[in-house]
């Protein structure tokens, strides 16, 4: 009997090892930390949406962020507020999780030397290549996740629509492959996605992990939970603060086909031109009140669980097996 549990033994610790690598650990607590993020602050993500998708002189949902999500709650209940957010979350973990992991192979191809630290700018570089990486993986869920939020919004063209009436994320999938396009119709403003993923996720990384050094300095073997939280909510506000048009641009595009919201653009350039002189230079900027609110807390919940999840992975390890 014992002989036969001896077998068996060494199987364990090599799993455990495999799950404690640093690049392995860093995926999996990725995409842990995008659900946790992304579910927490699933309303205000969709409130976001919903004000940057709508067009000059449309005030169903006006730039307040209490009477918007009062109108979601009145007219759809708890599942407004959730809309969207299971097409999220399967976009968002394997989206996190390349993004984490991925990063932590850029950062090794960078370092000057095995564990050497890397300059803000590396960092940046990394962090961007990091997000064009996730995004590439992920974008058509993104784009019908975008369409799911405003199906059953009570936009005045659309017309309010029942859950019942509403596809799911397959069958918009399946309809916009065959409808718009093929293959191009769900990578539909990956162009301004990309730019703008990429020096987001770079200045996220680049500043959390210059102001978690502030926060928790060199030494401090059990920083606390609240410092890694704030590092995590001004890293998030800074990227998004300084790349929040290129995000309006996105959701724009996305929904571009679509009937009765009335944007049908040429190029970037030509969305921006047009946006700008229609809107103002605040329809750059829509929906960034609910999205600053969103991002602190989604963020902080972000890199504290993925911090903590990784941790986890890695006191896996067996260094006597």
């Amino acid at each position: 009997m014992s002989s036969v549990s001896e077998e068996k033994s060494p199987a364990l610790p090599q799993v455990r090892n495999t799950l404690a690598q640093p690049i392995l650990a860093a995926f999996l607590a990725g995409g842990v930390a995008g659900a946790v993020s992304r579910t927490v602050v699933s309303p205000l993500e969709r409130l976001k949406i919903l004000f940057q998708i709508q067009s000059v002189g449309r005030e169903e949902y006006k730039l307040s962020v209490w009477k918007g999500l009062s109108k979601m709650w009145r007219e759809e209940g708890w599942r407004g507020f959730m809309r969207g957010n299971g097409t999220n979350c399967i976009r968002i973990v394997p989206y996190s999780a390349v993004q984490f992991g991925s990063y932590n192979v850029y950062k090794k191809f960078a370092e000057p030397y095995p564990g050497g630290d890397l300059t803000p700018l590396t960092r940046l570089i990394c962090g961007g290549f990091a997000g064009i990486t996730s995004v590439s993986f992920t974008y058509p869920l993104d784009i019908v996740r975008t369409r799911l939020s405003i199906q059953t919004a009570s936009f005045a063209a659309l017309g309010p629509h029942s859950v019942k009436d509403v596809p799911g994320m397959w069958a918009i999938m399946a309809s916009m492959y065959k409808n718009e396009g093929g293959i191009a119709a769900l990578y539909r403003g990956i162009v301004p996605t990309v730019a703008g993923v990429a020096p987001y996720v770079g200045l996220n990384f680049m500043t959390y992990e210059a102001v978690r050094g502030f926060f928790t300095p060199e030494g401090d073997q059990h920083p606390s939970a609240i410092r890694k939280l704030a590092a995590g909510g001004i890293s998030g506000a800074v990227a998004q603060t300084c790349t929040y048009p290129f995000d309006v641009l996105r959701r724009r595009f996305q929904i571009n086909t679509m009937t009765g919201m009335g944007y049908q653009y040429k190029s970037m350039w030509d969305a921006v031109t047009m946006i700008v002189s229609q809107e103002g230079i605040r329809g750059m900027y829509k929906g960034i009140v609910p999205n600053l609110l969103k991002v602190a807390p989604s963020m902080a919940s972000s890199w504290l669980s993925f911090e903590l999840t990784r941790d986890f992975f890695v006191s896996l390890r067996t260094p006597d097996y």
